[in-house]
């Protein structure tokens, strides 16, 4: 019998700033779904997660903000990752959920603050994963260069880390993860801080970065 193909949820609600590169990301979604082999849901609709997420792979909180689950959203999440499912975060994601705990711990990491929209530079410090595996050692990019209220690094495996030396106004200092990933609650958990731009969202290094946080979710390779 053929297996199903993997689907993903792709969650875009905003209650508070709205990035303009929103559609450019579910686009990229889709069409990297479309080239991998699995299927696409995109939504804003926060009753979309009250009915229950057991047909996803995974979802991602794609520059979401604010808060943007219902309890009963934050309980079929929690059924989700406890079900051995997965989520992924990308940018904004860690603007999301201030007021509840359990999504802190999921994600690991609160924003704070960004500097200006510049060019800088991630030291790439795990190359044995699916997201940084096509990367050198170093990755130039443009992007917001979030800070954190502290750094996940105890708790998560950190892929890759801010250089502030190649940027101004980074608040973090050494210690400054970008991308991580851990488990939770018996799920898998993949967070990016990358993704600010449209223009990155047609980056096929970008693209990749993303394919690769999907397989990890997701326990597979689509």
């Amino acid at each position: 019998m053929a297996q199903s193909r993997p689907r993903f949820l792709v969650y875009t609600r905003t209650t508070a700033y709205r990035h303009d590169s929103i559609p450019e990301g579910v686009r990229a979604f889709r069409e990297l779904g479309a080239e991998h082999g699995f299927d696409v849901e995109a939504t804003e609709d926060p009753r979309a997660l009250e009915r229950g997420l057991d047909r996803f792979a995974a979802v991602v909180f794609l520059s979401t903000s604010g808060d943007v689950l219902t309890p009963e959203g934050r309980e079929a999440l929690r059924s989700l990752l406890r079900g051995g499912g997965g989520f992924m975060g990308v940018h904004a994601a860690a603007c999301t959920e201030y007021g509840w705990p359990y999504y802190g711990e999921l994600l690991r990491a609160r924003f704070d603050r960004h500097p200006a929209l510049q060019p800088g530079v991630l030291t790439i410090e795990d190359r044995d994963h699916p997201a940084t595996g096509h990367l050198g050692a170093t990755w130039a990019f443009t992007d917001e260069w979030y800070d954190f209220r502290a750094s996940p690094r105890d708790a998560v495996r950190v892929l890759a880390s801010a250089d502030e030396t190649s940027y101004e106004g980074g608040g973090m200092g050494a210690d400054h993860p970008l991308v991580w990933c851990h488990e939770h609650d018996g799920g898998r958990v993949f967070y990016t801080a990358l993704g600010h731009t449209c223009e990155a969202y047609d980056d096929p290094a970008f693209r990749a970065h993303l394919l690769g946080g999907l397989r990890h979710v997701a326990r597979s390779q689509p």
